[in-house]
Formats: C-alpha cells, sequence, structure tokens
C-alpha cells in the first residue's frame, strides 16, 4: 500500500532538506519512493511544497486533493492552504510557527488567528513547537529536522538509520544538532 506525506512550508524553512532526507531514508529501507518539489518564488519567503510517496510499487510522485496520509506544515497558514490535500482519515504535523506573507506585511491583509485551533477541530493534528524546541537546542535552523523527527515518529519509520542518512547528507559541522533535533522531534509526538 502506498504512503503519501505532503510536506509544505515557506522558501528557507529546510522543508526540501527534510524531504530529501525523508526519501533517502525510505529508498535505503527498500521501499520504492518518488518524490516531486515546487520551489515557487521559495527564495523570496514564498510557498515550497515537497511530495514523498513510498511503497512496494508507486507510479506517480504526485498527491491528487485527498490522497496524503499525512500533512507536515512548517508554517501555519501553509496547513490551512494544503489541507484539502490530506485524505479524510489523514493527519497534520503543524509548527506552532508564523511567517507573515507579503500582503500582511503590507497591511493588505489580516493573519488568521487561531489556526492550530480550527485544523484540530477538523482533523487529528500534532501541533509542534518547532521553533522553541530548535532555539533550546541552540540552532534556530533546525526546525526542519524536528519535524521531520515528528513525521518519523508518526508514521512508524523509526527502524531507519536516520543517524547514518544525517551523517552522509548533511555538513559536517551541522551533523550533531541535526541529530539531536531529529531525536528531540520524535520525542515530541506520544
Amino acid at each position: 500500500m502506498t504512503k503519501s506525506i505532503l510536506l509544505v512550508g515557506v522558501g528557507g524553512q529546510g522543508t526540501i532538506l527534510a524531504s530529501k532526507l525523508l526519501t533517502i531514508g525510505l529508498m535505503e529501507a527498500g521501499f520504492d519512493v518518488k518524490m516531486s518539489e515546487i520551489h515557487g518564488m521559495s527564495q523570496r519567503g514564498g510557498a515550497v511544497s515537497s511530495q514523498v510517496r513510498y511503497g512496494e510499487v508507486v507510479y506517480s510522485p504526485v498527491i491528487e486533493r485527498g490522497g496524503a496520509d499525512i500533512l507536515v506544515s512548517f508554517e501555519l497558514m501553509e496547513a490551512l492552504r494544503w489541507l484539502e490535500y490530506l485524505k479524510p482519515q489523514g493527519q497534520v504535523i503543524v509548527n506552532d510557527y508564523r511567517i507573515n506573507p507579503m500582503p500582511v506585511v503590507s497591511a493588505q491583509a489580516v493573519y488568521p488567528e487561531g489556526i492550530a485551533e480550527k485544523l484540530a477541530a477538523k482533523v487529528p493534528t500534532i501541533v509542534v513547537n518547532a521553533g522553541n524546541e530548535a532555539l533550546n537546542l541552540g540552532n534556530a535552523r533546525v526546525m526542519n529536522i524536528i519535524l521531520l523527527g515528528a513525521t518519523i515518529k508518526r508514521m512508524g519509520l523509526e527502524a531507519i538509520d536516520w543517524n547514518r542518512i544525517i551523517r552522509a547528507n548533511v555538513k559536517v559541522a551541522f551533523v550533531d544538532i541535526n541529530i539531536r533535533a531529529l531525536a528531540r522531534g520524535q520525542e515530541l509526538v506520544a
């Protein structure tokens, strides 16, 4: 049976790195894996999405509306934007983190309040404050790996040697903190 994970965020949050690490781990575990990514205006703070599908045989990397088993959102509003891609029995992991888009910055729109609560009222939702957790570890940039750890735990993928994958794919100077971030993300999911 094919599983579909949709990772969404804003440019600069490390969504693509998390997706690539996830894909490498799944391939090394023997799954057929397909990954697709859309950068959009990611270098300017625009939306980023990555679709990872894995199973015995996967024919397409594309997750259609209503097809994602899990939606991992690195930013609150992005979870709302992509919610229609979640299966009726799917679930959300959302970072309790806000990045104001340009219409909000320029006072042409208002950032919605209570997004996490709205999500939880609709679908099973795990809210992770990856920003604070990353700061507690000493590097705000490991939010993505904390969210990856939460996803791994929620999907039951802990048996894969993620520490080795991080060592092989992350710059040496950042290996230790990323390994700690991955473990912290797993700890945050019951």
